[in-house]
C-alpha cells in the first residue's frame, strides 16, 4: 500500500507522463497497479484513484465500479471488488448537458465543494497489457473520469469548485471522494 499525497505536494500538480509502450506488460507496471488498486482499497469511502496521488507521474487511474452508487443508494459489494484501470486516457466524448455534483478527493480530505461536470462523458483508455478500449458513464462514474483525467493534468478540483467547506469523514452526509 502506498500512501496518499496530500494536496501541496508537486506530484499533484504536475501534468503526468504517458505511459511507454515498452512499460506494457511488465512486472514493473503490474506492481504499480497492484499498489494502486490496494491503496484505494483500503479508503472505503474512495471511488477511484489517479496514480500522482501516490506520488506516481504517469497517466494511470483505478475505478472501482462497486462504490460508483449515487447519494442514498446502497453498494453493493457481494461480487468483491470491481476494478477499472484506465491508462493514458483521452476523452472522446462528454455531453453537452452538465450538472452541479457534490465533490471530494482522497488528497484533500475533509474538504468538500460543488463542481459542474459533464453529464456523461466517454474516455478511451489503454489497460494493462496495452490493448484500447473505449468506456463511457454517466453519474458518478462521469464525474470520476473527469476528477482523475484533472488530476492526470495536475488539476485539483479545488481549483474550480465553489461552496467549498469543511466537513468531517464521519457526518451522515458525507460525499464520496474519487
Amino acid at each position: 500500500m502506498l500512501p496518499i499525497r496530500e494536496n501541496g505536494d508537486p506530484v499533484l500538480r504536475a501534468h503526468a507522463a504517458s505511459v511507454p509502450a515498452a512499460l506494457f506488460g511488465t512486472p514493473e507496471l503490474a506492481t504499480m497497479l497492484a499498489d494502486m488498486a490496494e491503496t484505494l482499497d483500503a479508503e472505503p469511502d474512495g471511488v477511484a484513484l489517479a496514480a500522482p496521488q501516490v506520488g506516481i507521474s504517469y497517466r494511470i487511474f483505478v475505478v472501482r465500479y462497486d462504490r460508483m452508487t449515487e447519494r442514498g443508494e446502497e453498494k453493493t459489494t457481494e461480487l468483491g471488488p470491481q476494478l477499472g484501470v484506465f491508462i493514458n486516457p483521452k476523452f472522446v466524448k462528454s455531453s453537452r448537458k452538465r450538472l452541479e455534483m457534490q465533490e471530494g478527493c482522497l488528497s484533500i480530505r475533509t474538504i468538500y465543494g460543488t463542481t459542474v461536470r459533464h453529464a456523461q462523458a466517454t474516455v478511451k483508455a489503454q489497460d494493462e497489457h496495452g490493448a484500447w478500449f473505449t468506456r463511457g458513464g454517466g453519474g458518478i462514474l462521469a464525474q470520476a473520469y473527469q476528477h482523475e483525467i484533472d488530476h492526470l493534468d495536475g488539476i485539483l478540483f479545488i481549483d474550480h469548485a465553489e461552496e467549498i467547506h469543511e466537513q468531517n469523514r464521519s457526518e451522515e452526509h458525507a460525499v464520496e471522494p474519487a
